[in-house]
């Protein structure tokens, strides 16, 4: 598959009430998306967001004293220290290198504002499938993504993907030493498992919540039917949205026998197309030039097949990877990502 330029900036996926990928014709297969309705037509503007009403000081609510924990940790930290977005809190600061300025605050004098890349994408690089794994991606492809950002050429095909749109903002409020602060930060972040995948005909009921599927819990829990779909939740609701802990990852159902017809298009071309081999190497890891494949979350992995094909992703990798993607199919990429999601990064 030549030339997949598939970046670790990951939705989380279970598509309540939808049982099946869009077509090409129909759109993007939204479950990759974390919503559960079609795509807008193309060239829809993004929702301008609504401004916030001011409430009387009086009315403030003061910050919660509770510490939290996470198991492991040494460290504990309130929830507004949790989600501060230019200081946010590191369980494990022994997992990582020390964090540059860039990752570890963000800029909040920039225009715009830049928060903190170990905000959404944490301290070791691993991110949330709503966003990108940023681990172990090659330096210059992590500067060539930002500054595809910051000049319009990456986009999502589907304009109500917030995050994309913060991305693009992000990246024009960055300089050319923060933008290669991070990409030397990240890029020498070990990648290690983060997804475990499951062939199955079922998947946990979930809800769609910010981009993100998390399964139900008590009365309301339960299975549906799989479908043509993969669905992304994570191991444990608690970590994810309460303490974001760092070590808690996340668990893909696929379905039954797209493990195999995934590995017959990427390493053979399957007749539709050039294996992916040829340039994410033989054990799909990547090399110095071409991102690493293996492990990383399926439902960001179909986000960017579908941007790139239907050109909302247009930097030069995306280009490269025009012709490797014309004859290929929604349920080619569920396929495709299913197998890479499996292997050992």
């Amino acid at each position: 598959m030549k030339k997949l330029v598939v970046t670790g900036a990951l939705a989380i996926v279970t598509a309540l009430g939808i049982s099946g990928a869009f077509s090409q014709e129909e759109g993007p297969p939204m479950w990759a998306w974390g919503v559960t309705t079609p795509a807008p037509p193309p060239g829809t503007a993004p929702p301008a967001a609504a401004p916030a009403p001011a409430a009387p000081a009086a009315a403030a609510k003061p910050a919660d004293p509770t510490l939290l924990s996470v198991p492991g940790s040494k460290h504990q930290f309130t929830a507004a220290q949790i989600t501060a977005r230019f200081a946010p809190a590191d369980w494990f600061p022994e997992d990582h290198p020390p964090m540059s300025p860039i990752v570890a605050h963000g800029n909040d004098k920039a225009t715009p504002q830049v928060w903190a890349c170990g905000f959404c994408h944490m301290p070791n690089g691993k991110g949330r499938p709503e966003n990108a794994n940023l681990a172990g991606l090659p330096h210059s492809y992590i500067v060539q993504q930002l500054y595809d950002f910051k000049t319009g050429l990456r986009k999502s095909s589907d304009p109500r993907k917030a995050n994309t749109q913060l991305m693009i903002d992000f990246a024009k409020g960055m300089t050319k030493e923060e933008i290669f602060e991070a990409a030397r930060y990240f890029s020498a972040l070990p990648s290690t498992p983060w997804v475990k995948v499951i062939e199955s005909d079922t998947a946990p009921k979930t809800v769609a919540r910010g981009g993100i599927y998390l399964t139900l819990e008590g009365k309301d829990a339960g299975t549906e039917p799989l479908g043509d779909r993969i669905v992304e939740t994570p191991i444990s609701t608690h970590d994810f949205e309460v303490t974001r802990n760092p070590r808690s990852g996340f668990i893909a159902y696929v379905p039954k026998g797209s493990i195999k017809k995934g590995e017959d298009i990427v390493r053979t071309g399957a007749t539709k197309t050039t294996p992916c081999t040829e340039c994410h190497g033989l054990d799909l890891r990547g090399t110095d030039k071409f991102p690493p494949l293996a492990g990383r979350s399926p439902s960001y992995t179909v986000r960017q097949l579908y941007d790139m094909q239907s050109k909302n992703r247009a930097g030069i990798g995306s280009i490269e990877m025009e012709p490797v993607l014309v004859g290929l199919t929604n349920e080619d990429f569920l396929n495709i990502a299913a197998y890479l999601a499996s292997l050992e990064p």
